[in-house]
């Protein structure tokens, strides 16, 4: 494991405990000698990753479509900087890249990016470790809707397996650690 994936808000949401989690995510990225691989962003809670990350020595990949490049504010001192074509080249390329993935809190696309990989991992497509840090709760409400998709018939109770909740980042990335995926 050299290089972890991280999912997360463009904005920092409206629970301070967010921020909290996402500093504490970069010291342990660093502290693992962990490269950190994200959307490229300079604004929400990936800004705050991505600076945290290279404030305390870490290196920081940033992976972002050329049409974001002009809507969002793009990080200027990553330690590499990837400008794809499409959204799509963006996540294959995540995917390629990194080892691992953890999702912080997010909005839409940090929930269509958990959704990727955990369907890529349920088709055999991949077999690297995927955990959501539930910080405060916040993934609980998602969790039950997944439950629902079991209760309902669409998912067996063992796919829920694809979305191990952590409630600390020093768990999360202990468990990508010992995970074989």
């Amino acid at each position: 494991m050299r290089s972890i994936c991280v999912f997360c808000g463009s904005r920092t949401g409206s629970n301070s405990q967010y921020e909290k989690v996402t500093r504490q995510l970069a010291t342990e990225l660093v502290d693992n000698s962990l490269t950190l691989i994200y959307g490229a962003g300079d604004i929400g809670l990936m800004g705050i990753l991505a600076e945290q990350v290279l404030s305390k020595g870490g290196r920081v990949i940033g992976i972002i479509p050329n049409h974001l490049c002009k809507k969002e504010i793009v990080h200027n001192g990553l330690t590499e900087l990837v400008v794809t074509e499409n959204m799509l080249e963006r996540k294959q390329l995540m995917m390629t890249r990194a080892d691992g993935f953890i999702a912080l809190p997010g909005g839409l696309g940090t929930l269509d990016e958990i959704l990727e990989v955990a369907t890529w991992k349920q088709l055999g497509q991949i077999s690297k470790p995927l955990c959501l840090i539930n910080s405060d709760g916040f993934y609980d409400p998602f969790i039950s809707f997944i439950q629902n998709l079991v209760d309902a018939g669409f998912m067996d109770q063992t796919q829920l397996e694809l979305l191990p909740l952590m409630e600390t980042p020093e768990q999360a990335i202990r468990f990508l650690l010992s995970s074989t995926g």
